[in-house]
């Protein structure tokens, strides 16, 4: 067989041994384990929900036509934050039993290392790369610094922020002796009164919303350009690393 009938026969099968011996090593180290991916992609879920009911809540839809009785819509749209609220805070208790019982990176999310000298050149190192000024980023295996810091000091404290401030304001509705009042009743007159706690709980979407938008930029830039998946490692919990 001529060498043009081969290449002609490689195109049409879509087989290239020598093109694959040539390609570029690429290494997989295993990060992120089935309950982290899990809680991951449950609690997006759980927040994608609450930002848009909340935003609902805070800016109602108009009157809808004809008697009240036929319609529910404004009760659905809080069923339907009060059941994501559930869903993240009972998600974050799990997410707190795993980073006991998990591997090291499982416990990433809830501390940074911000006494080491070597975190902050590494933070350094992640700044000047988002700030196109590296070729190339260092090899995080877990969270970058900079991502590590994000995820402590937005997401998480953030979280938690909403997840009192959201159960008060519950509480305040179910009324005095229910669990959430007895839990949480003690936020409403720390931040002043109940106004103030929906206002600053509006306030904390925002932060969360501005959080979620860097965060999806990060990780798509990253995979195109740091040559290092990120995307799919919260799928398969694998990160691979291209030479």
């Amino acid at each position: 067989m001529s060498s043009a009938t081969a290449s002609t026969a490689v195109q049409g099968t879509g087989t290239d041994e020598s093109a694959v011996a040539r390609a570029a090593t690429i290494k997989s180290v295993y990060v992120y384990e089935a309950p982290v991916r899990l809680w991951h992609w449950v609690n997006a879920l759980a927040i994608v929900v609450l930002g848009v009911t909340g935003y609902f809540i805070g800016s109602p839809l108009p009157t809808m036509p004809g008697e009240a009785s036929s319609h529910f819509l404004m009760g659905y749209i809080r069923f339907a934050h009060f059941a994501a609220g559930y869903v993240l805070a009972i998600g974050l208790l799990g997410r707190i039993y795993w980073a006991l019982v998990g591997n090291h990176h499982a416990r990433e999310l809830f501390y940074v290392p911000v006494l080491q000298r070597a975190y902050w050149r590494e933070m350094l190192a992640t700044a000047k790369w988002y700030a196109f000024l590296s070729k190339r980023p260092n090899r995080y295996v877990g969270h970058n610094p900079m991502a590590r810091f994000a995820m402590f000091f937005i997401f998480f404290l953030c979280t938690i922020f909403m997840i009192a401030t959201g159960f008060a304001l519950y509480g305040e509705g179910l009324g005095s002796g229910s669990w959430a009042n007895r839990l949480f009743g003690w936020v409403i007159p720390l931040m002043g009164q109940s106004q103030d706690v929906h206002t600053w709980h509006h306030l904390g979407l925002w932060v969360m919303v501005c959080f979620i938008i860097l965060h999806v930029y990060a990780a798509i830039r990253e995979d195109i350009m740091g040559r290092q998946s990120i995307v799919s490692t919260m799928l398969s919990g694998h990160r691979t690393f291209k030479e």
